[in-house]
């Protein structure tokens, strides 16, 4: 597992001030190790202040969900673009002529 970042962190603790259970807070930002998914969730947490446990879990799941489908398309574009490069320019083992 990856080590959580200074947003994961401020995750936690913005969680525990708002009175979650400490192993949820850690669950949650254990999850979210990353700057730009802690930092959805604390946008998210900014604009609805009182929110289950429940719809938390849901928002985590959302989020994680968003960032596996931008990986998955920037494997995706990289993938097209060497087979773009593949296709102009061929395998290489043909004879020039």
């Amino acid at each position: 597992m990856k080590p959580r970042t200074e947003k994961s962190l401020e995750l936690h603790k913005m969680l525990l001030e708002r009175g979650y259970p400490e192993a949820f807070c850690y669950e949650v930002t254990c999850n979210l190790n990353t700057d730009w998914t802690a930092q959805r969730l604390i946008g998210y947490l900014h604009y609805n202040p009182d929110v289950s446990m429940i719809d938390i879990a849901d928002e985590v799941l959302a989020i994680l969900s968003d960032r596996e489908r931008i990986i998955r398309k920037k494997e995706n574009e990289e993938t097209n673009m060497k087979l773009n490069i593949l296709m102009r320019e061929g395998f290489g083992d043909e004879e020039e002529e």
